[in-house]
């Protein structure tokens, strides 16, 4: 996979959208699991997911919707080409 950071580093401790991004790199870079919750533009809650402790995943989402979760996880909008 190769990817492409398209904007600064943020984290979840409160909603963000990431930048407007639609693929998002989530790092989890503590010894505890922490949860990542997805959410609309309105605020409601459109699904949630563990990132365990120490792991690195992506997460595709509109735009306009908000991740959060804890301090100790890091996001980056970017994009990708499996090749």
């Amino acid at each position: 996979m190769i990817v492409k950071v398209l904007a600064a580093e943020t984290n979840l401790t409160s909603a963000t959208n990431v930048s407007l991004a639609t693929v998002v790199r989530l790092v989890n870079n503590q010894s505890s699991v922490d949860q990542v919750i997805r959410k609309n533009a309105s605020g409601t809650t459109l699904g949630s997911f563990t990132l365990t402790a120490n792991s690195v995943t992506f997460a595709e989402k509109d735009a306009t919707d908000t991740l959060e979760g804890g301090g100790s996880i890091l996001a980056a909008k970017v994009a990708y080409n499996i090749s």
